[in-house]
């Protein structure tokens, strides 16, 4: 499901988990708790908050331009790369905060999403949560191809997201199959958009 990534809400998603964490935070362990957000909004709303690009990589799902926006990258385009930079400062393996939340970015129910995030999972530090996430369908499909070292990483799709985990895990919002259909048609119905619009 290619959409438009979203920098400006990835940015003040990862500012949010830095605030709550004090003004800085795990870059891995914030970018689990914004696949953990994603994955409710997606769920609950039919869309995900950032329109990341997915990949499951051996810690876990990684939103990757997230990624790249957390570690300061050479990479991302200058018009997002001097958007992050007003607001978040990377340091060694840890993403600081350098302003308040634009919160002006985010609709409610995308900081519903991120407060369900912080509640359910802040709590855990980046290697529990990466365990966690492993448990997850949308990345155990893939895990025989990252453990055998074929490849590093393996693009993953919003549409595996609305599969459950096993029992015992948070599903980030429950689903009933009458539910699950409609968002599976809903983003369909999104990924065609975005393509006649690119």
């Amino acid at each position: 499901m290619p959409l438009t990534f979203s920098f400006r809400k990835t940015t003040q998603a990862l500012n949010f988990f830095a605030r709550r964490s004090g003004g800085r935070i795990n870059k891995m362990k914030a970018l689990k708790l914004l696949y953990f957000a994603d994955r409710f909004h997606l769920r609950k709303y039919g869309r995900p908050i950032t329109n990341d690009m997915y990949f499951a990589m051996s810690f876990g799902p990684v939103a990757s331009g997230a990624k790249d926006l957390a570690e300061g990258s050479e990479f991302r385009p200058d018009v997002e790369r001097d958007y992050a930079e007003r607001f978040l400062h990377p340091q060694d393996y840890d993403v600081g905060s350098r302003a308040d939340i634009d919160r002006e970015v985010f609709s409610e129910t995308d900081l519903e999403a991120l407060g369900f995030a912080w509640e359910r999972f802040g709590g855990k530090d980046k290697y529990a949560l990466a365990e966690i996430t492993h448990v997850y369908p949308e990345w155990t499909k893939h895990a025989a191809a990252l453990e055998g070292g074929v490849n590093s990483r393996v693009e993953m799709s919003y549409r595996d997201f609305l599969d459950d985990p096993p029992a015992g895990f948070d599903p980030c919002h429950p689903l009933d199959e009458e539910t699950r259909q409609i968002r599976r048609e809903e983003t369909q119905e999104l990924s065609a958009i975005h393509a006649l619009w690119n």
